[in-house]
């Protein structure tokens, strides 16, 4: 498996880039700037993007969505906000107003994204965008889970901005993603990596 984070744009993002081997397919996750560090990892693999991946909809997670010439995934609450530069924020905190061209599909809770030796679950985590997803790693692994600006370690989303909420961000965590094994490895939208067990042990949010 391949499997490599690139941490992007000013608000240092983490792309993660993943594939069963070298010289196949790539899926591509929150590819937010910076499109010649991803596309290096890329070549450093001699990889052929299929994919990209948005956990939610705001610009620093979706900013270099066009580039990869593939269809891109979102959850369908996320939709509007790839689609209008107001919604995800480019209008007024990026360089320019920004908003996904290519073709989009979405996704909703539960739907398994497959391909080659991967599947990954869905898991609506609604409270730092209306849309936001996790994504568990169901094969070739079954410790991973990619949670976006839902989790972090030792913190969690903002839910000021249009479309959070405190309490769905805090029943997501609570119900969705603390339920999962404790040594699930947690690789969040940005920061280090972190486990589901440091995190209900260490996390302080709900105080």
């Amino acid at each position: 498996m391949i499997f490599e984070t690139i941490e992007v744009g000013p608000m240092q993002v983490n792309c993660y880039v993943l594939a069963c081997a070298e010289g196949g397919k790539a899926m591509i996750i929150d590819p937010g700037d910076q499109y010649h560090k991803i596309n290096l990892v890329l070549k450093k693999y001699k990889l052929k993007p299929v994919m990209v991946i948005n956990t939610h909809g705001h610009y620093d997670h979706i900013g270099s969505d066009d580039e990869f010439g593939v269809t891109v995934y979102v959850h369908k609450l996320d939709l509007p906000m790839l689609q209008n530069a107001g919604k995800n924020l480019s209008a007024n905190y990026a360089p320019a107003p920004y908003a996904v061209k290519s073709e989009i599909k979405t996704l909703a809770d539960q739907e398994i994204i497959k391909l080659d030796c991967f599947e990954l679950e869905v898991l609506h985590l609604p409270g730092h965008t209306r849309g936001g997803i996790g994504l568990l790693m169901k094969k070739p692994q079954t410790d991973i889970i990619f949670t976006g600006d839902t989790l972090f370690n030792r913190g969690i989303g903002r839910y000021d901005l249009d479309g959070g909420s405190r309490t769905q961000l805090e029943q997501a965590i609570k119900q969705k993603l603390f339920t999962l094994p404790a040594d699930t490895i947690v690789y969040p939208g940005h920061g280090p990596t972190t486990t589901i067990g440091e995190e209900k042990d260490h996390n302080l949010f709900g105080d």
